[in-house]
């Protein structure tokens, strides 16, 4: 035996009588089985205590993600962070790819919304999990394992210090094993109590307002974020988002100088190149810089195109009223 200590476990000394194998103990029954069930009292459970799952305990955390035609994505997004929680929530929003069964066959809750614009289906999702904790991934986003052990630490003892944590997100371009050393990130709010916090109903802009005085921290690990499948299908999201944007200043009524035109281009690539470091990247720094810059001068000639639309469409009815207005003399 170990450290040489008898065994003492599965047999029993009687008086001045061999060793004999000890008789099996009765077995005390499971309450939560020993009754019918409908019998059965309810299962209780205190809200700072983890559920557990397959036997691992886990967080009780919410995770949540928007998605549309993310087959190829999906599955890595949801196993990195299976660990993490037993409620992910995929909302989708019309994939034609398999997206929602691969999300389904992972153990993912997978709900249907129509796409209303980027804050509105976040709100949607956040409205649909069931903890008091929300972590936000996106499709094309992995959490590393790093990372999950970080999360999964702030969960175990008192729970987080925080209400709000930032999480830096770096992107990866196609051939990059993992974010660059001088890659661009942000570090939005992603994890966060959803009574402290609820994403903006901007159409446009998906960040985590936060309630006043809510305690904000930041994690040490990183995201990584796989945005870009090819430089065509990088330019069709894009061309997209300009619409987006553009529909978003109508909105708002805002109104961009025309001088924009000239300079959004060169400023644009400039940011992206030197700015976030695009230039250290090689020639797919130097491509998504320029397909960055160009998104940026669209946004701006479709919101011009649109008030020179307009315009022409007064002047007729302005000359119209004109026409009927009587004349002196």
């Amino acid at each position: 035996m170990p450290n040489g200590e008898p065994n003492t476990n599965n047999f029993v000394r009687f008086h001045h009588g061999p060793l004999r194998k000890r008789a099996p103990s009765p077995e005390v029954p499971n309450l939560a089985t020993f009754f019918p069930p409908r019998l059965r009292p309810p299962v209780t459970r205190a809200l700072a205590e983890p559920v557990s799952q397959n036997g691992i305990r886990v967080p009780l955390l919410s995770i949540f993600i928007i998605a549309r035609d993310e087959a190829d994505r999906i599955e890595r997004t949801i196993r990195a962070v299976r660990s993490l929680s037993d409620d992910i929530v995929l909302v989708d929003s019309g994939s034609t790819d398999g997206t929602q069964e691969i999300a389904a066959r992972l153990g993912a809750r997978v709900i249907f919304n129509s796409w209303p614009g980027y804050g509105q289906q976040k709100r949607f999702a956040e409205d649909q999990c069931r903890h008091d904790w929300l972590l936000n991934i996106d499709a094309d986003e992995v959490v590393p394992p790093d990372l999950a052990a970080e999360i999964a630490a702030l969960f175990a003892g008192p729970g987080p210090a925080a209400d709000a944590y930032k999480i830096r997100i770096a992107e990866i371009f196609p051939g990059e094993p993992a974010p660059h050393r001088f890659a661009y990130a942000l570090a939005p709010v992603r994890l966060y109590r959803k009574d402290k916090g609820r994403y903006s109903p901007s159409p446009v802009h998906d960040r985590v307002d936060l309630a006043p005085a809510t305690r904000v921290a930041r994690l040490k690990g990183t995201v990584h974020h796989y945005s870009v499948r090819s430089l065509g299908e990088q330019m069709t999201k894009l061309n997209s988002y300009s619409d987006a944007q553009a529909d978003d200043l109508d909105g708002r009524g805002q109104s961009l100088s025309v001088f924009r035109l000239a300079v959004e281009f060169p400023a644009n690539f400039i940011k992206a190149y030197i700015g976030r470091r695009h230039a250290l990247r090689g020639v797919y720094g130097f491509m998504t810089a320029m397909n960055y810059a160009f998104y940026r001068y669209l946004r701006v000639a479709k919101h011009w195109e649109r008030r020179l639309q307009r315009r022409s469409a007064e002047a007729p009815a302005q000359t119209q009223a004109d026409a009927r207005e009587p004349r002196d003399g």
